[in-house]
């Protein structure tokens, strides 16, 4: 396929070059991140799809290599091999990185091949390997948004559709292959898009589903289905052996988890924490008897009506903290839930945007970020056009608001450096037609998205990029070795640096 190469924006023409970050950083950054405890996970800078097991997306080993007090400059690089709906970027040692992509298609039409995984080099994009794992024009199955992530064995656990694969790091070989169980589901309504990994290390797998009747590719399937009437099936929660992927312990649960599941310690077990339709619900992996357990004491119901699905959990402390309005309202706004994992009576909720306008959409997909170290939450709401720092009562879970931002934005909020100094992570994007609602810009992606650097604490912009093509939907923007952070796009991505600007 031909590269699509927009017109090179100042970033570019200002780097004119790969960029190897501040390779002086590499090793203090490894080192450190060796002693950081992700049970389950490749010890890395950025080994897992967002973070950790929890999905935390608390990177506080990444350097922010600008200043915070004085004018920042930034600089970008276009990966130099193609790669098409790029999705998630992560990393094992310096130097290297991997992606996943081809699990963007459009809705309807022929579909790019894949997702298929690829190594690169971490400075230049340069392709080392690439493998392909699907053609839906020829599978027929649903392609949509698939997880990338390195097991503590040092391998790529990877899931799409109803299909598990074990890939050679080093090589793309792929070792191991099984078909997942999907339940009451069709399989070609399934995706197990959410991969995570036990503190034992087995695999936990769930599953999205497509509404049944709807034949949309994508990920944005679910969101245009159900727009349209359309109902889902119920999602299943499988585990896996990491090593030879036999099937170890499967259960229907009662209602669809669209969003991803975390994965924690509770009281010395293994709990999974998801989001459903009506809430939110507990699991627990018994390791020993390889068994999977639904907790009947721990079941969730805290949306008002009108409001929609809960996206992936976060932890802070004794509190699960959820947002609302994962596929979107039409008549209520987002909200963000604390409820305590010991006493699920217990339960707090705070609209940290107000009410909805009428004729207004509330549409908040990304989980919110919870920051333990400093009893702060991070809530984005694309629909209505901010983001939110809110402060949390470890003790009550009393919320209150710190601040709002002005920003539109889809995806997560990641937190880099340590807890004294975070920096918060936004993409923020910019209609191509101010007046077009948000709703339609999301299907359309007529608009263009930067990225902006803002100190955690206060909200306060302290670099930002030039506007670039969109993100890809349903993808993060994550850091790299030595203060670089990756941007995916349709066509492959943007490889970013900030320093202070020269005088």
């Amino acid at each position: 396929m031909e590269k699509k190469i927009p017109k090179p924006t100042k970033n570019e023409i200002a780097c004119n070059g790969p960029i190897p970050g501040d390779v002086s950083l590499y090793e203090k950054e490894f080192e450190a991140s060796q002693k950081l405890s992700t049970p389950g996970y490749y010890k890395s800078l950025n080994s897992a799809e967002i973070a950790d097991g929890q999905r935390s997306g608390i990177f506080p080993n990444a350097s922010f290599t600008g200043s915070f007090t004085e004018e920042n400059q930034v600089f970008a690089y276009r990966s130099e091999d193609i790669y098409e709906d790029t999705a998630y970027i992560i990393n094992r040692e310096p130097g290297e990185i991997y992606i996943v992509g081809g699990e963007s298609p459009p809705m309807k039409g022929k579909l790019p091949a894949g997702p298929y995984i690829a190594k690169a080099d971490a400075a230049t994009g340069k392709q080392i390997w690439r493998t392909y794992l699907d053609n839906g024009n020829i599978s027929g199955r649903w392609i949509a948004n698939a997880n990338l992530n390195i097991h503590e064995n040092g391998y790529i656990i990877f899931a799409w559709a109803n299909q598990l694969v074990k890939v050679d790091p080093d090589t793309g070989r792929v070792l191991k292959q099984n078909s997942i169980p999907t339940g009451d589901t069709p399989i070609i309504d399934a995706n197990f898009k959410h991969v995570t990994f036990a503190p034992d290390g087995t695999v936990i797998l769930k599953d999205q589903t497509r509404p049944t009747g709807c034949t949309y590719q994508g990920t944005m399937a679910v969101v245009k289905g159900k727009m349209e009437g359309l109902k889902q099936t119920n999602s299943h929660l499988v585990a896996a052996d990491p090593d030879t992927l036999e099937i170890l312990d499967h259960i229907s649960l009662p209602e669809p988890a669209t969003a991803p599941h975390i994965v924690t310690m509770f009281e010395g077990k293994i709990a999974i924490y998801m989001g459903v339709d009506s809430g939110a619900l507990r699991c627990f992996w018994d390791g020993k008897k390889k068994k999977l357990t639904l907790d009947p004491s721990w079941v969730i119901k805290p949306l008002k009506e009108g409001q929609s699905a809960c996206d992936a959990p976060s932890i802070l402390g004794d509190w699960i903290i959820l947002q609302t309005n994962g596929i979107g309202s039409d008549t209520v706004a987002s909200s963000v839930v604390a409820v305590s994992q010991k006493d699920p009576s217990k339960m707090k909720v705070i609209f940290p945007f107000g009410d909805l306008k009428k004729g207004h959409w509330s549409f908040a997909p990304p989980k919110a970020t919870a920051d333990p170290d400093n009893n702060l939450i991070y809530s984005a709401d694309m629909g209505m056009k901010k983001v939110a720092c809110i402060s949390i009562d470890p003790k009550s879970g009393e919320m209150e608001v710190k601040y709002t931002v002005d920003d539109i934005t889809n995806t997560f909020q990641p937190l880099i450096g340590p807890k004294d100094k975070r920096v918060l992570i936004l993409s923020n994007i910019k209609q191509d037609i101010k007046i077009e609602p948000v709703k339609i810009a999301l299907f359309t992606a007529k608009y263009k998205e930067q990225v902006t650097w803002r100190d955690a604490n206060t909200g306060k912009i302290i670099a930002e990029s030039d506007f670039f093509e969109p993100l890809t939907i349903n993808s993060l923007i994550v850091p790299g070795f030595g203060g670089r952070f990756y941007f995916p796009t349709a066509n492959g991505f943007i490889i970013l640096q900030v320093v202070p600007k020269r005088k």
